[in-house]
């Protein structure tokens, strides 16, 4: 008797896989939302400038943007461009009338002079970061102070700051400080931005998967009594090694014995190499056994 053939078994099919595809495509909607807000939300904290200072006509603007943070040296590297305005400047704020001298906060490195009717350049500063420590990598904090004292021609002269950061590895809030006129200045808390935070922890948690399914598969392997499988220990060997080329990669290049380590990394390695030990130890007595048996 010919076979027959069911018209309806490709929509029996389809149909199958509707309750599987629908969750999925729920849950990959939902990703891209949260991904979405967190990166919304990351570039609107880039994008804030805080303004603190003297609002008169007759000032010193002085435009401060974070360009990168070392927490490994403790310090940060500030790009300052200087603009006088009113008065105080010439060619529509392009160079002073006069001296123009910018003294700073003492944990910035070096005060700032600008020759009068001289072309003002941008300059960059760095300046030295207090408490914290990089050990405490992904949860590290530091704390500085950022502000600056104009003199022209000897004289003191009313000053405004513009702060903003453009480190995505960091998230910087910043507290006015210095209310009066002839100073500005912002204390600084920065800590490690949302989207590190997300990726590091994310990281420690793929360590400790990757290290449970090494000890599942040798317990698999080790009481199943098949001797030296070398698939098994080839894909154990190259998760041993590939894990460590994968913290490298963790971002702000964090140290040896940081939090990321001792959370997760060093205890990966540790089960992963005895898992192999395990396995090389009782697939040769294994194989041994085997071989004297006639």
């Amino acid at each position: 008797m010919a076979p027959t053939w069911d018209a309806r078994s490709p929509h029996r099919s389809g149909a199958s896989l509707l309750p599987v595809l629908l969750p999925l495509a729920v849950l990959i909607l939902m990703a891209v939302a949260v991904g979405s807000w967190l990166q919304f939300t990351e570039r609107q904290r880039l994008d804030t400038v805080h303004t603190v200072g003297s609002q008169a006509a007759d000032r010193v603007d002085v435009e401060a943007d974070v360009q990168r943070v070392d927490a490994t040296a403790r310090e940060l590297a500030l790009r300052v461009r200087v603009t006088p305005r009113g008065t105080l400047g010439e060619e529509g704020g392009t160079a002073p009338v006069a001296d123009l001298s910018l003294q700073t906060s003492a944990q910035t490195l070096g005060d700032l002079e600008f020759t009068a009717h001289e072309r003002l350049t941008i300059r960059d500063v760095q300046v030295a970061l207090t408490d914290g420590s990089i050990s405490d990598y992904p949860f590290d904090t530091y704390e500085t102070d950022v502000e600056f004292w104009a003199e022209l021609d000897g004289k003191p002269v009313p000053v405004r700051l513009l702060f903003s950061n453009d480190d995505a590895l960091f998230s910087v809030s910043a507290t006015p400080v210095l209310p009066g006129q002839e100073a500005a200045g912002v204390a600084l808390g920065l800590s490690r931005s949302g989207s590190l935070l997300v990726f590091t922890v994310f990281m420690m948690v793929v360590m400790w998967a990757l290290a449970a399914s090494v000890l599942i598969g040798a317990w698999y392997v080790t009481t199943r009594g098949e001797g030296l499988v070398w698939a098994a220990l080839g894909w154990m060997a190259a998760t041993l090694f590939a894990l460590s080329a994968f913290r490298n990669n963790a971002p702000g290049t964090p140290p040896i014995g940081c939090v990321l380590d001792w959370y997760a990394f060093l205890w990966a390695e540790t089960v992963i190499a005895l898992c192999l030990i395990a396995v090389v130890v009782t697939g040769v007595r294994t194989s041994l056994r085997n071989d004297d048996s006639p």
